[in-house]
C-alpha cells in the first residue's frame, strides 16, 4: 500500500474480527489494535464495559466508549498513521452507531457528533463488515463466558446487524462487505482485497 491508511474491521459478535484483523495486520504489516481496550486508559474502561454485574445507564455506556475511543486514536492510530504506518482496527467509532445507536436506540446524529469530536475527524479510511448470519454468530458464541453485550438478547443483535448493513448500504467507498461464513483462508483473501483496493 503506497499511504497509511486506517482500516477497521466490524461486524456482531462471532463474526471473526479479531482473528481476520491480526491476519491482516500480519499480511500488511500494519498496527493491529482493537477497540475498546487498546490503551492501557482503555483497559480499565473495558473491565467496566464488559463487566456482566455492572447496570450501566445506556448514555453512560455511549460516554465510555467515546473517552476509550479519543484515547485510542490520541495514542495508537495517529502516532501510526504519522509515522506512515498503516493501523488495523478490530472495531471503530462504527461500532458505537451500531451498538448504542441501532442496538441501543440512542440518538445517532447526537452519537456521530459526540464521537466525531472524541477522534478529531479521524474516522477509517475503509470499513471490512465481516457479514454472517445470527445462526452461525450465535453457533460460534456457545461454549464460552459471554460479556454484557453479548448477552443483550437476539433481539438488540438483530439491529446492530441491520444498522451495520445500512452503514455500509449509505457508505460505499468507504465500506466491503465480506462473507464471514466462508472457509477462513478464503475470508483472509477477501478481507485483504478488500483493505488494499
Amino acid at each position: 500500500m503506497s499511504q497509511a491508511r486506517y482500516l477497521a474491521l466490524e461486524g456482531a459478535e462471532g463474526s471473526g474480527k479479531s482473528t481476520h484483523a491480526a491476519r491482516l495486520a500480519e499480511r500488511l504489516g500494519a498496527v493491529l489494535t482493537h477497540e475498546t481496550g487498546g490503551t492501557e486508559v482503555g483497559a480499565r474502561l473495558r473491565a467496566i464495559l464488559h463487566d456482566v454485574e455492572v447496570d450501566l445507564d445506556d448514555r453512560a455506556e455511549a460516554l465510555i466508549i467515546a473517552a476509550d475511543r479519543a484515547q485510542h486514536v490520541a495514542r495508537v492510530v495517529r502516532p501510526a498513521l504519522v509515522a506512515g504506518r498503516c493501523v488495523v482496527s478490530d472495531r471503530s467509532v462504527y461500532s458505537t452507531l451500531a451498538y448504542q445507536g441501532f442496538g441501543r436506540g440512542l440518538d445517532l446524529v447526537e452519537l456521530r457528533q459526540l464521537n466525531d469530536w472524541a477522534i478529531g475527524g479521524r474516522w477509517p479510511d475503509r470499513v471490512i463488515l465481516l457479514d454472517a448470519s445470527l445462526e452461525v454468530l450465535t453457533a460460534r458464541l456457545g461454549g464460552r463466558e459471554l460479556d454484557r453485550f453479548e448477552r443483550a438478547g437476539d433481539a438488540f443483535h438483530r439491529r446492530v446487524v441491520e444498522g451495520f448493513h445500512t452503514m455500509a448500504a449509505e457508505d460505499p467507498g468507504r465500506w466491503v462487505v465480506v462473507d464471514a461464513s466462508a472457509d477462513p483462508d478464503v475470508v483472509a483473501d477477501a478481507v485483504q482485497r478488500a483493505a488494499t483496493s
